[in-house]
């Protein structure tokens, strides 16, 4: 199903009917320390594109600079152009002010640590 969204945006992309904007790709997984999301932003620097955060969700949006060949001249597009934000709301308490933001080869790495919860412990009753 993903794949005909995809394919759908695209045509609309090709054909002018699109919203402004597109998707990265983004992969998100969870460890018992951390939500790590890879987001692929392939041709953007690091200027293009900002990350921020407001209570237990991250928001991540910039723009990839459109095209100079006008639509009429594609064969094929695939690659998105233009703005773009995706946000990330995560379940568990976060530690905000120990997030890791690293851009190599295109993709952006932030890790998002998780706040410690206290472990159970026993209380004795005397």
């Amino acid at each position: 199903m993903r794949d005909l969204l995809i394919m759908q945006e695209r045509l609309d992309s090709l054909f002018g009917h699109a919203s402004p904007g597109w998707m990265p790709s983004v992969d998100l997984y969870e460890t018992d320390a951390s939500y790590v999301i890879a987001a692929e932003l392939p041709g953007m620097a690091r200027e293009d594109f900002a990350i921020e955060l407001e209570r237990n969700t991250l928001t991540l949006k910039g723009k990839r600079p459109e095209s100079t060949v006008s639509p009429q001249r594609y064969q094929q597009l695939e690659c998105g152009q233009g703005p773009f934000s995706r946000s990330f709301k995560f379940a568990d308490d976060i530690d905000t002010s120990a997030i890791n933001a690293e851009f190599t080869d295109g993709v952006l790495t932030i890790t998002v640590p998780k706040i410690a919860k206290p472990a159970a412990r026993r209380i004795d009753v005397t």
